[in-house]
Formats: C-alpha cells, sequence, structure tokens
C-alpha cells in the first residue's frame, strides 16, 4: 500500500461545513456588536451588566488559557460538524468503501472487456503483419526472377512495392508494440484491483461489525471524557484508519479509470487497415508512461513497459489473465489498525 496521511479536521467535507459555520457565527456576532453597539454600553454601565460582561470576559480567557477546556470544545464543535454534514453527504468511512468496491467491481468488468477488445485488435494486427512479410517476400521472389529475365520494369515495381510493405510494417509494430503496452498494464491493473477489492472488502466484512461495537460501548459523553483525560478518542483513531484506506482506495480507483479512458481514447484513433493512430492518443498513452510510480502497479509499472518493448519477451495473447490466490497473501490495511 502507499503511505496516505490522515487527512486534517479542516480538509475533510465536516471541515468545510465547520469553517463556513465558524464565518456565520463571526459574521452575526459582527453584526450585533455593530447594530447593538449603543445597547451594549448602556447594558454595562449598570452593575448586572457589567458582571455579565465580566463573567463572559472570564469565561472565555478561562477557556483560552485552559487546556482541558479547548479541547473539550474543540471535540464538541467538530462532533456538532460531522452531525450536520452527516445530514446532507455521506461521511460514513464504512459506507464509503461499500461504494467504491461497487465502483471498482464495476469498472473491472468494463476492463474486462476493454481487454477482450484489445486483443481481439492485437490478434488483427499480428495477421497484418505476417501476411505483409509474406507479401514483402513474394515481390522480392519476383523482383529477383524478373532481374534474371532483365526485366527493369518489373524489378522497379515490386522492390517498391515490397519497400512500401516494409515500411507499413515497420509503423504497424511500432503500433503493436505500443498496444501490448497497453495490453499488459490493463492485464496486470486487473489482477492488482482484483486484489484491492478482496482486501477492501475483507475490511469492511470485519471493520464494520467491530465498529458497531466501538460505537455501543463508547458514547459521546465517555469520549469527551477520555479526550479530555488526553486519552485517544478509540472511534475517532478508528475512523481514521478506515478514512485512510477509503483515501487510498479513491486514488486508486480514480488511476484505474484514468488509464482505462487513455486506453479507451487510444483504440479509437487506431487505423488497422491504413497503419496509423491518432497523435492525441499516443501522446495520452506518452504521458502515462512518463508519470510517476503507479498507485495500483507499484514499481511493476517500469517493468512492464520494459516487457513491451523488448523483442526477447513474446506476449501470449492466449494466455488467461492472472486471477490473484488469496491463500497465504496478506491484507495490505492490516498495519493500519495495529
Amino acid at each position: 500500500m502507499t503511505e496516505t496521511k490522515s487527512k486534517s479536521f479542516w480538509s475533510k467535507p465536516e471541515g468545510i461545513t465547520g469553517m463556513l459555520v465558524l464565518a456565520l457565527l463571526l459574521l452575526t456576532g459582527g453584526y450585533i456588536a455593530v447594530t447593538g453597539y449603543i445597547a451594549l454600553l448602556g447594558l454595562l454601565s449598570t452593575t448586572i451588566g457589567s458582571l455579565v460582561s465580566l463573567l463572559v470576559v472570564g469565561t472565555i480567557i478561562f477557556v483560552a488559557l485552559d487546556k482541558k477546556s479547548r479541547t473539550l470544545i474543540s471535540y464538541m464543535y467538530k462532533s456538532a460538524m460531522r452531525w450536520l454534514t452527516g445530514l446532507f453527504i455521506q461521511i460514513d468511512p464504512i459506507a464509503i468503501l461499500k461504494n467504491y468496491v461497487s465502483d471498482m467491481q464495476s469498472n473491472l468488468t468494463k476492463m474486462g472487456r476493454q481487454i477482450a477488445q484489445l486483443r481481439g485488435q492485437m490478434h488483427k494486427l499480428q495477421e497484418i503483419i505476417i501476411n505483409n512479410r509474406k507479401e514483402i517476400d513474394t515481390n522480392l521472389n519476383m523482383a529477383s526472377k524478373a532481374s534474371e529475365s532483365n526485366k527493369k520494369a518489373q524489378v522497379l515495381l515490386k522492390t517498391r512495392k515490397a519497400g512500401r510493405l516494409q515500411d507499413s510494417n515497420l509503423r504497424l509494430e511500432d503500433l503493436y508494440k505500443k498496444m501490448e503496452v497497453l495490453y499488459r498494464v490493463l492485464s496486470k491493473m486487473y489482477e492488482n484491483s482484483e486484489i484491492l477489492i478482496e482486501d477492501v472488502q475483507d475490511q469492511v466484512m470485519v471493520k464494520e461489525q467491530e465498529r458497531k461495537a466501538i460505537l455501543a460501548s463508547n458514547s459521546a459523553m465517555k469520549s469527551a471524557m477520555s479526550v479530555i483525560k488526553g486519552d485517544p478518542d478509540k472511534k475517532a483513531m478508528f475512523d481514521a484508519a478506515l478514512e485512510t484506506i477509503a483515501d487510498d482506495v479513491s486514488q486508486k480507483v480514480g488511476e484505474m479509470e484514468r488509464f482505462m479512458e487513455v486506453s479507451q481514447n487510444f483504440m479509437q484513433s487506431i487505423d488497422l487497415q491504413q497503419g496509423i493512430f491518432e497523435e492525441e492518443g499516443l501522446k495520452m498513452l506518452e504521458k502515462w508512461e512518463n508519470e510517476s510510480v503507479s498507485l495500483l502497479l507499484g514499481g511493476e509499472k517500469t517493468n512492464l513497459i520494459l516487457k513491451a518493448n523488448d523483442d526477447s519477451d513474446v506476449l501470449d495473447l492466449n494466455a488467461p489473465i492472472k486471477h490473484p490466490e488469496k491463500v497465504g497473501r496478506t491484507n495490505q490495511y492490516d498495519n493500519l489498525f495495529d
């Protein structure tokens, strides 16, 4: 798993809600202070008003200086913002992970169809290249025989035709290598995505029950008191680990979808009969190749590209896509809950 830093409260959806509510409170307070300025002066001139004002100022100073009070107010405010945000958008990490699993399964089906389509195109391209080689040999043989018969026009005609076919094959072979990069990467992404789905499903199944137990045993008051004492909030820590998984999965799903788009655009730009492909599709693929390490592929990305450009490493298009074996494999997210 890639290292994913836990998000701060203010960078989460509930944090955005918190900033909006805080801004609203400050604006409201400022408006009341400005519009009620005369009333406030009148209140301060009375004994009761002065006492209330001193009490308010004293409370503010005490909260500002007392760490436990600040911690409690911060905890209560964040909890309120989570509740408020949860009314409008989904912030439950278990539910979010379930949605990601559903998205990945849908993407996996689409990716399987892309791989099958690409395999068919590559078989056709191989056939065209082989037929061109045969025709090149035929034309060169005919040119040789025409040379023996001193038929210069025929020699020129057949050698030019063989030259054009040779140029065409060079373009087609280059195209095949690009398609091989796509095929190898899509196949490995498919395999790694199956592993990712399995790992997330396992975590959701186990951690959903654990989270219910934590919620049942830890009331809001218990959590608040725990925070005040300086002890970690078990629910917050548990949810932070789940959110880290969700963030990691989100990035991997995004990468999966982006590469599927690159693959689809490249395949749509190919004209096998003419042996050409549009520059835009090629640029998208080359941009992906030059990007940093893949989250889904890890260090395998570079090796896959090298294999596709290695003539000695022949790709078997008829070999089935590998499926992960669960036996003996550890879950990539287990360490988050240690």
